[in-house]
């Protein structure tokens, strides 16, 4: 599997991000075989990543945040936009197969999506997820910093590069 691509984001507004922790953007995780197949393979992968999947559905269309918790994406269908960061943030387009993983605190809204679009939304074992749409507060600010960095990778598992470039802060290059 290919590194990822690496995108840091710096405070936004109302959207904390989260300053010390890169989104992560995999490229072509899982063969594009059909809806069903693929959300199956990520839900599996995931699983096997002690990132149990959680839902499947799109990408909410408003941007927010997570405080709780770390999210992996895997794409099981079709293609969208996707706007990181908040608004007037990073766009990254993700196709059937990839994997973004978004670090507590970051922004994230579809700007637009095939009528395919099918997502498999899976969050490390252990930790809860809540749905932030306001301006962080400062025991919100805390609570992203204290989210533990997972041990394990989503997308590749223990051989995957999510703990050492978590762990150590993460080297920022632009996901475009």
């Amino acid at each position: 599997m290919a590194a990822p691509q690496l995108l840091q984001l710096e405070s936004n507004g109302w959207v904390p991000n989260n300053p010390r922790l890169p989104v992560l953007v995999y490229r072509r995780v899982e063969p594009a075989r059909g809806a069903e197949a693929t959300a199956i393979a990520f839900e599996r992968r995931f699983g096997r990543h002690r990132w149990p999947a959680g839902w499947r559905d799109g990408i909410f269309g408003y941007h927010h945040y997570h405080s709780t918790a770390h999210e992996a994406l895997g794409v099981a269908a079709g293609s969208a936009r996707v706007m990181l960061g908040g608004p007037g943030g990073e766009v990254v387009e993700i196709d059937a197969g990839d994997v973004l993983v978004l670090p507590a605190g970051t922004g994230h809204r579809r700007e637009a999506a095939s009528d395919d679009f099918l997502v498999v939304g899976a969050y490390p074992a252990g930790q809860r997820w809540d749905l932030c749409t306001s301006a962080a507060t400062p025991a919100m600010l805390r609570r992203i910093a204290a989210v533990p960095v997972p041990a394990v990778d989503p997308a590749a598992g223990s051989a995957g590069d999510l703990p050492s470039l978590w762990r150590g802060g993460g080297a920022a290059v632009s996901a475009r």
